[in-house]
This record gives C-alpha cells, sequence and structure tokens, in this order.
C-alpha cells in the first residue's frame, strides 16, 4: 500500500548501493534521484522497470509500492526548481543549486556534501545549514528559522469517483492503493460503456522540434502508463494476461516530403534511444507498412494497441474490497454537506457520499453545476470495423490522417472521425471518411470496397488546448480577480479528471496518481511546470485575466 513516506531522500549523485540501504531499513521510503544522463540499472530487480533514457521525471514503485523511486534526468540546475517534494534527506557530493535544496529541506534535514572550499561553506550557511564538524564529506543540517510551508493534515481517506471510463477506473486504483475507501457511481450497468468503449485504443508518444508542454506531458503519460500496465499484469492479445492489447509497435507516416523532413530532425536532433522511436525512411517505412509508402516514419517500439475495457477492469480488479460499485445509477447534482460531498440521482436520492469526489465521467461533466463552467466541449469519433479477412493484414498499429490495428478477435478497426456533432449512430459517409483514408495509406486492394456500415461512436470530452483538467475544481461562482493558480478559489474536495480527448489510455493513470499525490501531500509525479498546465482552474484565470485588462 502507497502512503506518506517515512523519509523523503533526494539524491544528486545517484548509487545504487545507497538506494539498496535506504530499502533495506524498512518503512516507506521515497528515494528522488536526479541526474544528467541515465546510468545502468544496480541490480536485477532495478533493472527490470529502469526508464527508457529520455528527459523528465519517471515514477518506479518498487516493494509493492512501499518504495517510490522517482528518476529525474536532465540538469539539476533545471529539475530542482521544478521538484515538489518535502525532502529529510540530500546527497550532494559536487556542487549544488543551494537555493533549491533548501526550498525542498524539511526543519532538520540532513545534508551529505563536499568540504569544499570557504566560498561553498558560506554558501551553504546562507542556504539555511549548519553543521558542527568540518569533515569529508560534510554532514550538515537545515536550520534555518524561515518560516516553512505548513505540513497538510492528513485526508479523510473517503471519496466517490463518478464514471467508470479509463479517467474513473484509474482513480479508483490508485486511491485504493493508498487505502482509501472510494465508492464508484456510473451511470451504465459495465464500465468503459462511453468514449472508454471502443474495441482497440492506441498508445503512442508526441514529439515535437521544440519539446514543448504537450510533448513532455505526452512522454510523462505514455511511459507512466507502460509501467502501470505491467504492473496490472501486463497485456496479450489473446485475453492470456488482464489487458486484452499488444505492443506491435506503432508506425507514424510523414503526410509529405516536407513532414518526412520535420520526422527526421526531430529523431535527430533530440537522439532519442531506439526502443522510444526510430526514424525510418521510405524504403525501411514501405517493408513494414506491407505497401508502397512514399515517405519515411516515426517507429514507436513501444507503442501499440489496448482495448480500454479491459484496462478499466483491471484496474478495477487491483482495488479489492476498497471499492464499492454503483452501477446503473446517473449522478445528477452534488451538494456540500458539512465536511462530506452528497452524490444525488434522479429524484434527489443519495447515490453515495464523501469527504472528497472526483468527477471523471467526461462529457457528463457538462451538465454538473459545479463543472458546467469550465470550457469542455465534445468531438464525435466513428471507428470503422472490418473482419480481418477482408482487410490487410497490419504487423502493427499504423496511423496517419486516420490509424488502422490489427484485429482483435477477427475484427480490425480504423478510425476515428472528427464531427462537431453529438449523433452517436453511425453515419455512412464518416465509414466512407475513414475507408478512403486507409486506402490512401494502403492502397485500394487492400481495404474493401464496400463494407457493411459497422463500427462504434464515442464522444471525446475535450478542453480547447486539448489538455486534460487535473485538479480540484476552481469556483466559479467566487468572486475576485486571483493572479495566480494558487489564489484561485476551489470547491472544497471537489476534483477533476477530465477533457482527455483522445489520449485517455496514456492520460488516465499519471493524471490519477497526480490528483492522488495532491490530496496525500505527497510528492509530484510531475514537474511543477507541467503540473500546472494540468490545473483545471487554469481557465478561471485566463479568464479573469482578460476580464481585468478590458477592464475601461
Amino acid at each position: 500500500m502507497q502512503a506518506l513516506a517515512d523519509r523523503v531522500i533526494l539524491d544528486l549523485a545517484f548509487d545504487g548501493k545507497r538506494l539498496a540501504a535506504a530499502r533495506a531499513a524498512g518503512g516507506m521510503l521515497h528515494y528522488i534521484a536526479v541526474m544528467p544522463a541515465l546510468p545502468a540499472a544496480a541490480d536485477p530487480e532495478l533493472a527490470a522497470c529502469w526508464p527508457v533514457d529520455v528527459p523528465g521525471l519517471h515514477r518506479l514503485e518498487l516493494d509493492g509500492g512501499r518504495t517510490v523511486v522517482d528518476v529525474v534526468l536532465g540538469e539539476p540546475d533545471t529539475l530542482l526548481p521544478e521538484i515538489s517534494a518535502r525532502v529529510d534527506e540530500f546527497f550532494a557530493p559536487g556542487p549544488a543549486p543551494l537555493r533549491a535544496l533548501s526550498r525542498l529541506a524539511v526543519p532538520g534535514a540532513r545534508l551529505v556534501t563536499q568540504l569544499g572550499d570557504e566560498a561553498w561553506r558560506r554558501g551553504l550557511r546562507a542556504a539555511g545549514f549548519s553543521w558542527d564538524a568540518e569533515t569529508e564529506p560534510l554532514e550538515a543540517r537545515y536550520t534555518s528559522r524561515k518560516p516553512q510551508p505548513p505540513q497538510p493534515a492528513p485526508p479523510v481517506r473517503s471519496a466517490v469517483v463518478i464514471g467508470a471510463g479509463v479517467a474513473g477506473a484509474a482513480a479508483c486504483e490508485r486511491l485504493c492503493a493508498r487505502g482509501w475507501q472510494v465508492t464508484l457511481v456510473e451511470r451504465h450497468d459495465e464500465p468503459a460503456q462511453e468514449a472508454s468503449g471502443n474495441r482497440a485504443g492506441i498508445f503512442m508518444p508526441l514529439l515535437s522540434r521544440d519539446d514543448n508542454i504537450p510533448t513532455r506531458l505526452t512522454r510523462a503519460a505514455y511511459l507512466y502508463a507502460l509501467r502501470r500496465w505491467h504492473a496490472l499484469g501486463g497485456m496479450a492479445p489473446d485475453g492470456s494476461a488482464p489487458i486484452v492489447g499488444q505492443q506491435c509497435g506503432v508506425l507514424q507516416l510523414a503526410r509529405d516530403a516536407e513532414h518526412a523532413a520535420l520526422q527526421r530532425e526531430v529523431a535527430d536532433a533530440w537522439r532519442y534511444p531506439p526502443e522510444y522511436v526510430r526514424w525510418l525512411d521510405d524504403a525501411q517505412a514501405s517493408a513494414l507498412l506491407g505497401s508502397a509508402t512514399p515517405h519515411g516514419a516515426w517507429l514507436f517500439p513501444l507503442g501499440g494497441w489496448a482495448n480500454p475495457a479491459s484496462v478499466c477492469r483491471a484496474m478495477l480488479a487491483a482495488c479489492g474490497n476498497r471499492l464499492r460499485r454503483v452501477f446503473h445509477a446517473e449522478a445528477l447534482s452534488l451538494e456540500r454537506a458539512g465536511e462530506r460531498w452528497l452524490v444525488r440521482g434522479g429524484g434527489g436520492a443519495i447515490l453515495a457520499d464523501g469527504a472528497h469526489v472526483i468527477v471523471a465521467n467526461g462529457a457528463g461533466a457538462m451538465q454538473l453545476p459545479q463543472t458546467a463552467p469550465l470550457p469542455l466541449y465534445t468531438m464525435r469519433g466513428q471507428v470503422t470495423h472490418l473482419a480481418a479477412d477482408t482487410f490487410a493484414a497490419l504487423p502493427l498499429v499504423v496511423c496517419r490522417e486516420a490509424y488502422m490495428t490489427p484485429a482483435m478477435d477477427g475484427i480490425a478497426s480504423v478510425g476515428a472521425t472528427y464531427d462537431r456533432a453529438g449523433d452517436r449512430a453511425l453515419w455512412p459517409a464518416s465509414q466512407a471518411e475513414n475507408l478512403e483514408r486507409a486506402r490512401e495509406i494502403l492502397g485500394r486492394h487492400r481495404v474493401p470496397a464496400e463494407p457493411p456500415l459497422a463500427g462504434r461512436v464515442g464522444l471525446r470530452c475535450m478542453a480547447p488546448d486539448r489538455l486534460p483538467l487535473v485538479g480540484t475544481l476552481p469556483d466559479y461562482t467566487a468572486a475576485g480577480q486571483p493572479e495566480r493558480l494558487r489564489d484561485v478559489a476551489r470547491h472544497p474536495g471537489l476534483h477533476a479528471l477530465l477533457g482527455y480527448a483522445s489520449r485517455g489510455l496514456i492520460w488516465a493513470p499519471l493524471a490519477a496518481e497526480l490528483l492522488a499525490c495532491n490530496l496525500e501531500g505527497q510528492a509530484s509525479p510531475l514537474e511543477t511546470t507541467l503540473a500546472a498546465a494540468l490545473d483545471p482552474g487554469r481557465f478561471l484565470l485566463k479568464s479573469r485575466r482578460k476580464t481585468v485588462a478590458g477592464a475601461p
């Protein structure tokens, strides 16, 4: 069970022996290793979960969740200000950004560092560290009298989660792993009946020339999801594992020669490891595709497809008896009663209550008074289903203007459209659009001419910036002109996991971990800049700033 750590250690010169010793000491451990490059794993157990060597924060869980290891790859001067943690012990054998360390230190925190010269020691004293004896290495304590942020009170660990798609199921799993009692409210009889109900969702990262915030967020979510799915028992296409799916790879074809040049430029510039992405020229891409393609492609070897419903079932099964399910019951209103929330259904009946409510019902959130002001909207997506014996036998997922998956139970998926409509009926025009895109990629001889109308329609819930909303909900009825996110008035105990658009499969695990850490007062699994980009208060803050700017 994952709980607040007994010790938080930050290591600026990762040493597997130190980590092993800290684990052997017992208790709940959070170990943060900040390093410019990824070293080899110290032992076979660590090697089995060691991250891919790409920039950012990689959260690993060991010892049944009792040990959390954050591997933070990049320059310490840049990344230390991005870490959110309260650290008990530091290892910094070389020069370090002392102001960043003092910001993270709890009173009495231990620092093991170099003795250094007098200028270094003056810097240590100025940062709030002191020591009794000048030894090598130097052992100092954080003794500053600078006011510390208050330690958050332990939360009341009861929550109601609204929605049993990937967002809600992941929230249940991450909270139950921390000992919470959770009630899941779902209007259907089974999980994953709305946007999470497609036969196959694809998982892959996002790349860009400037490694922008969406790229960094998607990379973190993708790699974290792969680790969580492995922890849940892994995946197999034949149902022999808890998750039905396959890491068969994803081939993202270039749209044209200009896009191909960009793909190659990005791959060359960032020097990603080959297990993360490889650039293929037109001949290599054609060989994998089984059809001629005039341009190159990115190949994501760890990507693939998964059945979202099986992911939901695996996450909910991991909750055990801490989870209570209230299905075939639609949450229509939320009411604050003292320190708890009441979730009401038809006729005002109370469906569930808890200290916290997590709204994770996608488009359904647009009907609840507290979440209706959020700038969410939906886009209709129609997926076409094709019998495997009539369609190209693909060895991997292929995408360009459309995506195509290998067959699952004899059915391949091609999609998905983006339509400004809410109609859930299958449209012949949308099927024709999907098929024409498939023919442009594979050639007409590999796609059936006039297959029967078959498929599925889902409504994606999206925000204007195409990023999810993760965190405590803003109170749009509160007065004031907040200047920063931390100043935005919030609904106490009311949280969102919304706006996953087309990437809910990979967004769900990391977003749920981020929310659970916020509720528990634990260190964030994301850099602070990235976490702020997901804050549901960002839209209210932006709108109030515009109001102030436009005032006479």
